[in-house]
């Protein structure tokens, strides 16, 4: 199994920017890919961004070019670098994990972000 824990979370100003990280232990050699996905309330998860083994990465339409997903390995952390926050932004974010085994079916507690105008 692979456990995931995000932090960074928190309350930002309309223009600003908060940077989320993800940790992941347990079975590390599993993991195919990591992404980023949110879910704000009364609206079903949206997909924000993911990462590769290879460090391809991907975003979904409404955070290109302001959001920068990345990853240390040597720190087993994922990171989400999000600049030019929009109060439309606001959501809990999660990370998860790809696996052979179980999809993408890891899943983090997640992490709160919520933006100000």
């Amino acid at each position: 199994q692979v456990h995931l824990v995000e932090s960074g979370g928190g309350l930002v100003q309309a223009g600003g920017s908060l940077t989320l990280s993800c940790a992941a232990s347990g079975r590390i050699f599993s993991i195919n890919a990591m992404g980023w996905y949110r879910q704000a309330p009364g609206k079903q998860r949206e997909y924000v961004a993911e990462i590769t083994s290879g460090g391809t990465t991907n975003y979904g339409d409404s955070v290109k070019g302001r959001f920068t997903i990345s990853r240390d390995n040597a720190k087993n952390t994922m990171y989400l670098q999000m600049t030019n926050l929009k109060v439309e932004d606001t959501a809990v974010y999660y990370c998860s994990a790809l696996t052979v085994a179980a999809g993408w079916g890891s899943w983090g507690q997640g992490t709160q972000v919520t933006v100000s105008s």
